[in-house]
């Protein structure tokens, strides 16, 4: 028996006021109900195609664009709207700003149910395209197919291509021919890969399968210049690779570090896998202020090294350091905030749990000849406990930044309990914060609150908060 096909509901002349977390545009349904649109700002006039209803709210996405707000502006890039990237292209950047502090003050009043006076004016980024300094493309043998890209009746043979997965969707990867995200060699990169990959009939991975060759290429690039390219690929192919490697190296001569990785797991991620260094040097370098730091192929930096210099000093301008001042520093990645705010006080204990990026941390001290930073490998929540307290003592500071999921509640409570005076708390998930901060905030007073805009044209904002102990 068939299937009846449950029909559509689409809701139409919806007038959008409003835009809230996630870039989501916000209406009233006549009952009452939220509603909340992708790809819609306010001022917009739409038809909207629901996606799902709950007691709640319901969600849906612009079906037709009856009538443009006055905000609306051209998207600069001929993949927007297919590509999962820059949501917020047809958003005035000064508007972007102004809806990122309002989603950070949402969420802190709404979700954190928090007391605060004021929101400090958004540090804006000077450089709205070709911030990025590190890009994640995906390989695969059959790319996205715009609509309008052939006609109904033509079928594309070779569907080969190497870009960003389609929203909401890790299946389908659109080929990319130009991102404005990352400067430098990177789009040339990525376009000879895939034309040498074609002229050498080289097998593109097969998400589904699990078959083909080229699996990932990702791109890191510092301000200075210095280019780093890995390859990931799903076979031990040695003569492919290695032929692959050497087109790399003649086209691109000025190549500071290359690699490669076979991964054969069905899963992409490179973090438990070995690394190959074909050429140069195992890692690139950047800097902040004097100080330098490398970043090797499995390390996390911030990924708009020029804003990242704001955020920093955000961090040190609030930490307000003595240099009696011991400090904890969770999630410390690399250990750039702390190596940058270690000049300004007495000690700074950093803790991660990726030992490549303490590797990194103790390298990166060593180089700037800091003796006053130690680094420890391990998971916050089982690190940060009595016996650190009772090695280190009390800390006068204490600065987290952890993951978009936010503190593990262990890890609030210890804050909590720890006696610090004073703590920074940096995100890039307000929403998160402002839960974390809810269950702080009988112990600590939030007293300022600094927007930072790490990601133009995209919804994601860094935030900064220093409370002081109750």
């Amino acid at each position: 028996m068939a299937r009846t096909r449950k029909k559509k509901k689409i809701l139409n002349d919806i007038e959008v006021v409003d835009l809230v977390a996630r870039g989501k545009g916000f209406a009233t349904m006549p009952n009452g109900k939220a509603l909340f649109i992708d790809d819609a700002i306010p001022g917009d006039v739409v038809d909207v195609l629901v996606r799902k209803t709950t007691s709640g709210y319901v969600a849906g996405r612009v079906l037709e664009l009856k009538t443009p707000s006055p905000d609306r502006i051209e998207a600069f890039c001929e993949h927007f709207g297919t590509c999962g990237g820059c949501k917020w292209q047809y958003l005035d950047y000064e508007k972007q700003l102004q809806y990122k502090v309002k989603i950070v003050g949402d969420n802190f009043r709404r979700l954190g149910k928090l007391d605060f006076d004021e929101i400090l004016p958004i540090l804006r980024s000077d450089e709205q395209t070709e911030y990025r300094n590190k890009m994640e493309f995906t390989f695969t043998d059959n790319r996205w197919i715009d609509k309008g890209e052939v006609a109904d009746d033509e079928k594309i043979e070779d569907r080969r291509g190497v870009g960003f997965y389609v929203p909401s969707s890790f299946l389908k990867v659109v080929d990319i021919k130009k991102c404005f995200l990352q400067g430098g060699q990177s789009n040339e990169v990525r376009n000879f890969v895939r034309e040498y990959a074609w002229k050498e009939d080289l097998t593109f991975y097969n998400l589904m399968k699990h078959t083909g060759l080229l699996r990932n290429l990702t791109i890191r690039t510092t301000v200075a210049g210095e280019l780093m390219v890995i390859v990931q690929v799903a076979q031990d192919d040695t003569d492919a690779i290695e032929k692959l490697m050497e087109a790399l190296k003649a086209k691109f001569p000025e190549l500071t570090s290359l690699h490669y990785v076979v991964n054969k797991k069905r899963n992409d991620t490179m973090y438990d896998q070995n690394v190959i260094t074909y050429h140069g040097r195992g890692y690139i370098e950047e800097y902040l202020e004097e100080l330098k730091f490398k970043i090797s192929p499995k390390s996390f930096f911030q990924t708009n090294p020029k804003q990242a210099l704001k955020l920093y000093s955000v961090i040190r301008d609030f930490a307000n350091l003595k240099d009696t001042d011991l400090v904890f520093d969770l999630y410390t990645g690399t250990g750039s905030i702390a190596q940058f705010i270690s000049r300004y006080c007495k000690f700074v204990v950093g803790i991660e749990e990726v030992a490549d990026a303490i590797t990194d941390a103790r390298f990166n001290a060593s180089e700037n000849k800091l003796e006053n930073c130690e680094f420890i490998v391990g998971d916050v929540r089982k690190e940060f406990n009595e016996k650190l307290l009772s090695k280190y003592g009390t800390p006068n500071l204490i600065i987290t930044d952890p993951p978009r999921a936010g503190l593990h509640p262990d890890v609030v409570k210890r804050i909590n309990e720890s006696l610090a005076e004073r703590v920074v708390y940096v995100s890039c998930n307000p929403a998160t914060q402002a839960r974390d901060l809810s269950m702080m905030k009988d112990h600590y007073k939030i007293e300022k609150i600094q927007p930072v805009d790490m990601f133009p044209f995209t919804y994601h904002i860094e935030n900064v908060v220093l409370l002081h102990k109750i």
